[in-house]
């Protein structure tokens, strides 16, 4: 979990906009896709680390994942999202 401290002073690295705690379902959808060795990154490779929980772009329709309660914030291991399945 993201203490809103920082999640108040994180932004996307691309654009700059905020950030957005992403949904559980959301996580458990893509971690289902990681188990299955299917989900790629920005930069187009496997990820495959399960996914602890992400940081929404909703501007930019990317994830920031947080592996081991760790958020990454480079845009080349973003994970593209679909903005209908993202959280508003």
């Amino acid at each position: 979990m993201i203490e809103k401290e920082l999640l108040d002073i994180l932004v996307c690295p691309k654009s700059h906009k905020p950030l957005a705690p992403a949904e559980p379902s959301l996580i458990a959808r893509l971690n289902q896709v990681v188990a299955a060795r299917a989900l790629k990154n920005v930069a187009g490779r496997i990820v495959e680390a399960k996914l602890d929980g992400g940081l929404v772009c909703h501007d930019e329709g990317l994830l920031y994942p947080i592996i081991d309660d760790i958020p990454v914030m480079l845009v080349d291991e973003a994970i593209p999202i679909d903005p209908t399945t993202s959280n508003p």
